[in-house]
């Protein structure tokens, strides 16, 4: 039997006639990683991204439920603060209103908004015009009694969850 060497692929050649033939190599590359930006929402306007105001925004997410409702959302901000982790911006002053629109910023997301809009975001937000591009989905919040436990009352709430500081634009 004889060792041919072709480049990193080492085959054995049999000198007899029976030999099996050589099956062909497959060489698979590695996967790429891709990373996706996300648009902004003036480029989700400019590729055919819906708009819509919070109302319609409701009154879609409810008839999708649980299914989202991706979509840009414009609307000018009546209430803006910190809950627990994350920081809203609501399109009404009750944010348990049910016409409410509440975009949920995450905290890695509202460390970088800090940074574009200063520190104090409620301040800076608040009054302001935004644009938010993103998924609207009906979301369940449960009342917590004075114990920590959660008590069997709730609400519906519609919340746009930002993912990136990019999906909000101040519009004045």
């Amino acid at each position: 039997m004889v060792v041919a060497l072709f480049g990193l692929l080492s085959v054995a050649v049999s000198t007899k006639a029976s030999a099996l033939p050589i099956p062909p190599v497959v060489v698979t590359p590695p996967p790429i990683a891709v990373v996706r930006v996300p648009p902004t929402p003036s480029e989700g306007l400019a590729h055919g991204v819906p708009k819509l105001t919070p109302e319609e925004a409701v009154i879609k997410a409810a008839a999708a439920y649980p299914r989202m409702v991706f979509a840009v959302f414009e609307f000018r901000v009546r209430r803006a603060e910190q809950v627990g982790p994350n920081f809203f911006l609501n399109s009404e002053d009750d944010y348990r209103d049910q016409r409410d629109l509440s975009i949920r910023i995450l905290p890695n997301v509202e460390r970088r908004l800090r940074e574009r809009f200063g520190a104090d975001l409620s301040h800076a937000l608040l009054g302001h015009d935004i644009r938010v591009i993103g998924p609207a989905v009906r979301t369940r919040v449960d009342f917590i009694d004075d114990a920590g436990k959660v008590s069997g009352k709730y609400y519906y709430q519609t919340q746009v969850p930002v993912i990136d500081d990019r999906e909000i634009e101040v519009l004045d």
